[in-house]
């Protein structure tokens, strides 16, 4: 999965609007058009994003800070204690990553315990124990890491669908 499938799946599972997409983005640090957006979220005949089409690509940048907006619209700004500092880094370090970032941000923004997330996956028809989604959440380089595969988080992503839209 691209970034662009990622934006696109998130999008119609918590069935965010062009408005507060935008919203997201700017809470997120980054200034984005609706126009913009739409071309963001805009397949291809064959699935994929064609930048010769006039779509624009989502970069790990673009991303994280979508997901870090997405935290801040749901659960509210955060005061920053003394020593945090004013802009998180980016948590999305390579391509490898990106699926781990979005589950464990995900969690975050919609405040779910590791109870949930195994009963989205097993919606979408995934079963995983809880020491293989810890493993997924803990932080790159940790002795236990594991990497994230597009299956999870296709399917997580699909179970939030199933959980928010029906």
């Amino acid at each position: 999965m691209n970034n662009n499938d990622i934006l696109i799946r998130i999008r119609y599972a918590l069935d965010i609007k062009d408005a507060n997409m935008i919203e997201i983005f700017k809470l997120g640090g980054v200034e984005v058009t609706k126009e913009e957006v739409q071309m963001m979220l805009t397949k291809s005949t064959d699935g994929d994003i064609a930048e010769n089409e006039g779509n624009i690509k989502c970069t790990n940048r673009m991303l994280d800070s979508f997901l870090n907006g997405l935290i801040i619209f749901k659960r509210g700004q955060q005061d920053p204690t003394p020593e945090q500092p004013k802009r998180p880094e980016l948590s999305i370090k390579n391509n490898e990553s990106v699926n781990n970032v979005v589950l464990k941000k995900l969690k975050i923004a919609l405040a779910l315990t590791s109870e949930d997330m195994l009963d989205i996956l097993k919606e979408a028809g995934v079963i995983i124990t809880k020491g293989e989604l810890g493993a997924v959440l803990r932080k790159e380089g940790q002795k236990n890491y594991k990497e994230c595969g597009d299956r999870y988080a296709r399917n997580f992503l699909k179970g939030l669908a199933i959980k928010y839209r029906i």
